[in-house]
């Protein structure tokens, strides 16, 4: 029996069909069933990553194809192959990026999510506003510990556009809970158009910002975007 069959087989769960394919002793019946069940295999595939990418809630759909790396810099622990060879993930780390609205972050984000989902890793999607949004609302309707459940199931997590939108007290308690429990448990995406020093005017308190912040940096890999927003150029070349 050829190593082909027997690795698509071990792949499906399928020991005793690789058994019984042997058995026929045929290299014909064997290259059928190599074709039948390498197709059942991709079929399996697709419809893990289709999975993925819907409970991912992605806005959009992003990838690497075309991106520009002109503006962007990168620290010593990381560069451009080591960020989308996605090992950081398997590491528990985080990156996190900061620079002006339109410089591509979101962008970055979506599309190493996108590709996370490609491995077979779970991602969770949110805009910073609009997740605590929703802890608010699990949180009055006492529904807060199922949902930060489903939220520790994820490998990686994105908060997308931290800083855009101040939170309340309670608002900036929620969020500071769900990354304090993915310290060291699970990976965080951050995307900001603000430096570290101003996160307070989000988060109000002073203590609560430096304990988030410190958790956040801790086993984290800093990318800084800078030039104009790429939107901005493209409404200009348009007129």
């Amino acid at each position: 029996m050829s190593q082909t069959l027997s690795d698509i087989c071990r792949q499906l769960r399928l020991a005793h069909v690789a058994e019984a394919v042997q058995l026929q002793k045929d290299e014909h019946v064997i290259r059928i069933a190599e074709e039948i069940l390498n197709a059942e295999l991709e079929g399996r595939k697709r419809s893990k990553l289709n999975k993925l990418v819907h409970q991912a809630m992605f806005p959009h759909l992003k990838t690497f194809d075309g991106y520009q790396y002109d503006n962007i810099g990168f620290p010593t622990s990381c560069n451009r192959e080591k960020l989308q060879s996605l090992e950081w993930i398997k590491k528990k780390e985080n990156v996190l990026m900061l620079g002006a609205v339109g410089t591509g972050k979101t962008h970055m984000a979506i599309a190493l999510g996108v590709s996370a989902c490609q491995q077979g890793i779970g991602v969770q999607f949110y805009r910073a506003a609009e997740l605590v949004a929703v802890l608010q609302e699990k949180f009055g309707q006492g529904l807060l510990t199922r949902f930060q459940a489903k939220l520790r199931k994820a490998d990686l997590l994105i908060l997308d556009e931290v800083g855009y939108v101040p939170f309340s007290q309670t608002g900036s308690e929620l969020l500071f809970n769900v990354i304090a429990n993915c310290y060291e448990q699970q990976s965080v995406i951050v995307t900001s158009n603000l430096e570290f020093g101003q996160w307070t005017s989000i988060f109000g308190d002073n203590k609560l910002t430096a304990a988030l912040i410190d958790r956040l940096v801790h086993h984290a890999h800093i990318l800084t975007f800078t030039g104009d927003s790429f939107r901005l150029k493209e409404a200009m070349n348009r007129n």
